[in-house]
């Protein structure tokens, strides 16, 4: 078992929820609960099933973490350009987070790589 604070993936996949939460105060209130909450739920998601995934016995229950991570980062991938091309989310801020989320999935699966290396 591991501290998942020490994962440079969980620190970025951290900073991703926070980026997310801060893009989503601006969204009107008519999509509280919609697309600011499937945001922030699958965002949150990705740092939660890695911090889950953590505290299993063993790579093959932690890899299956990774892999719904992997999802999770997906669903934030599609609902960031759906709030870009619905004019909810400005270009700039589109692009910055878009980024992150690029960067958070290839961590995943490099990580996802070496586990099944592993096994």
């Amino acid at each position: 078992m591991q501290d998942f604070r020490n994962l440079n993936v969980w620190q970025k996949s951290h900073e991703l929820t926070l980026a997310v939460y801060r893009a989503t105060v601006a969204f009107p209130k008519s999509e509280l609960y919609g697309l600011t909450s499937q945001l922030r739920r699958a965002s949150s998601s990705i740092a939660a099933n890695i911090a889950e995934g953590c505290g299993r016995g063993g790579d093959a229950d932690f890899a299956r973490f990774v892999q719904v991570a992997m999802g999770s980062a997906s669903e934030v991938e599609y609902h960031l350009l759906l709030a870009r091309d619905l004019g909810l989310l400005p270009d700039d801020a589109y692009q910055n987070l878009d980024g992150q989320v690029t960067e958070v999935k290839r961590m995943l699966a490099t990580l996802i790589k070496t586990l099944k290396t592993r096994r």
